[in-house]
């Protein structure tokens, strides 16, 4: 048993994965949430991104100059590790560029973390590896803030409401029957979104989270302008819904009046005139409070377990 010092940090690592667009702002959501939750408790934050993830040259300094080797990763010991999702790049999860390295990650984390947190695409890819349930593709796109309910009873979800919203930002989906008749824990469940967050205790607690309770309110938006920006480039075939219960009415008309003119001049150029939104509907902060929750929970249990683990953080 490790013999902790005074004052000791608990140390999470983060693999960031997301895309160049929202690589700083992630890393920023995911430090200011844990910052936030962790109070006075004394945390580090370790950064780190898949190697094999497709970067510019100019993410590719960025990372390079605040962002450690990934090879400093497979000799650390985490006392808990954070590993965002990224945008799917192929229809399998196997052929993505990065498969290898997140299956390696996967087992890495089961040895050597007190809890792994996995986050949407690499939620549903680190349940096909360890159990081959696949991700379901929905119709059109999930975006939105949801209701999610509370449905089990865990040291994760204490001092939670019995529901609270959550954004939800995914085309694909892993279905609750399959999950639980693998052996995981729903821990809450959205009738419109179905699975929100559940766990699989392992060598490592593995949480897994559908859902974005890291984004800040803006997000959604800036993903629903991103996506609109495809279908103007003839990047995509069919116009992005808008995420539900986001917008107020006065916010919510303005974009579908821009939806129309885009549907009848679909030009790039367009897109410098979408309205000028401000993001203040009902549900456009309703996240934080249960969000700040669930990670103190999440730093509580990392600091309870780490007593238990072998050998030194790196």
């Amino acid at each position: 048993m490790r013999q902790l010092c005074e004052g000791e940090p608990i140390v999470v690592g983060l693999v960031n994965n997301m895309p160049d667009g929202a690589l700083k702002t992630t890393e920023r959501q995911f430090t200011a949430l844990l910052r936030a939750a962790a109070g006075r408790t004394a945390i580090r934050i370790r950064l780190f991104s898949l190697p094999e993830a497709p970067r510019s040259k100019d993410s590719r300094a960025y990372i390079d100059a605040n962002y450690e080797s990934f090879d400093n990763l497979w000799q650390s010991r985490l006392d808990g590790l954070i590993v965002s999702g990224t945008e799917p790049r192929t229809p399998v999860l196997s052929s993505e560029p990065y498969w290898p390295t997140l299956t390696r990650l996967v087992d890495w984390a089961e040895e050597n973390t007190i809890s792994t947190l996995w986050s949407c695409l690499a939620a549903h890819g680190a349940v096909f590896h360890l159990d081959g349930i696949a991700r379901q593709k929905f119709p059109e796109k999930l975006s939105g803030v949801f209701d999610c309910a509370k449905v089990a009873e865990h040291s994760i979800l204490a001092g939670t409401a019995a529901s609270w919203c959550i954004p939800h930002s995914r085309s694909n989906d892993l279905p609750e029957a399959a999950l639980t008749a693998a052996g995981y824990q729903l821990l809450s469940r959205s009738l419109a979104a179905g699975a929100d967050m559940f766990m699989k205790q392992r060598k490592s607690l593995f949480l897994f989270l559908q859902g974005h309770p890291e984004y800040d309110q803006g997000s959604l938006l800036r993903e629903y302008q991103r996506d609109i920006g495809r279908f103007l480039r003839n990047e995509r075939d069919s116009y992005p819904c808008m995420p539900r219960d986001y917008l107020d009415a006065q916010a919510a008309a303005a974009v579908a009046d821009f939806r129309t003119r885009a549907l009848s001049h679909r030009n790039i150029d367009l897109l410098a005139k979408f309205p000028p939104v401000e993001v203040e509907g009902p549900n456009a902060r309703s996240w934080r409070t249960a969000a700040q929750r669930i990670y103190a929970n999440w730093l509580l249990l990392l600091s309870k377990g780490r007593h238990g683990l072998q050998g030194a953080v790196v």
